[in-house]
């Protein structure tokens, strides 16, 4: 078996299998919900979910997620295709962790989605990169205490037509504003500016879909002055404009 390295739109409807090859799944957009050997995560952008040879798993995602997945072939092919990065990789594919990715792994990522990933020496290399780059120190598994996430979207939601501050967040969170950039981008994969903006939009997006307000003033009611801008934030999170996710509600 050589490796594989595909684009994923997952869906609403869960999937739930096991393989025998082990598998990464690096969040571009949206949100996955995983379940793996009954412990839950969350793929995110910035993020990637290892799961293990024969792993057992499930996945779904409510809001749509795009995924880029790596299928990792046999232990055979990591220690012939990874060199001395061979006992690394094979360490970090023996167990399920979700990992945040440095802007460098996130960077490799994002360049192998927008590449001609049917191109075996392309889909060869570029897994050899991935689980490369994943064995830098750099990426580090998730903590387990977590951010006040409730408070944070109160707050969001009570303020979302209003300019909104990461010191905002910060404050709730009794943190550094770097301090909570950094536990963000390790629990989460993105920013806290990034954040803020999904959880507008997937405001704005819940509007259009249940209600008949016009789409300008769906914009200003989650703080975009501009309705071109509104329109081009909501294709970059969902792939789709405010027109056609109102129409397919």
């Amino acid at each position: 078996m050589r490796p594989a390295l595909t684009l994923r739109h997952y869906l609403e409807a869960p999937i739930a299998h096991s393989h025998e090859h082990a598998q990464l799944v690096f969040g571009l957009s949206g949100h996955l919900d995983l379940e793996v050997d009954g412990h839950g995560s969350q793929v995110r952008e910035s993020s990637v979910m290892v799961l293990p040879y024969s792993a057992h798993h499930a996945c779904g995602s409510r809001d749509g997620s795009r995924c880029l997945v790596l299928d990792v072939p046999t232990e055979h092919w990591v220690v012939q295709s990874l060199g001395e990065h061979a006992d690394a990789s094979r360490r970090l594919l023996d167990q399920p962790a979700r990992l945040a990715l440095d802007a460098r792994q996130h960077q490799l990522v994002q360049w192998l989605a927008q590449s001609p990933v049917d191109d075996p020496l392309m889909v060869q290399q570029g897994a050899v990169l991935l689980l490369a780059s994943l064995n830098h120190p750099q990426a580090q598994p998730v903590p387990g205490r977590r951010l006040p996430y409730a408070a944070f979207n109160a707050h969001i939601e009570r303020h979302v037509s209003h300019p909104l501050q990461v010191a905002d967040l910060a404050r709730i969170a009794g943190l550094s504003v770097a301090r909570l950039h950094a536990r963000f981008v390790a629990e989460c994969g993105q920013t806290p500016m990034d954040y803020i903006r999904s959880r507008r939009l997937h405001k704005a997006r819940r509007l259009l879909q249940d209600t008949a307000l016009p789409i300008g003033e769906i914009a200003e009611r989650v703080g975009y002055a501009s309705q071109s801008a509104f329109a081009a934030a909501m294709l970059r999170e969902f792939g789709a404009s405010p027109g056609t996710l109102r129409r397919s509600s």
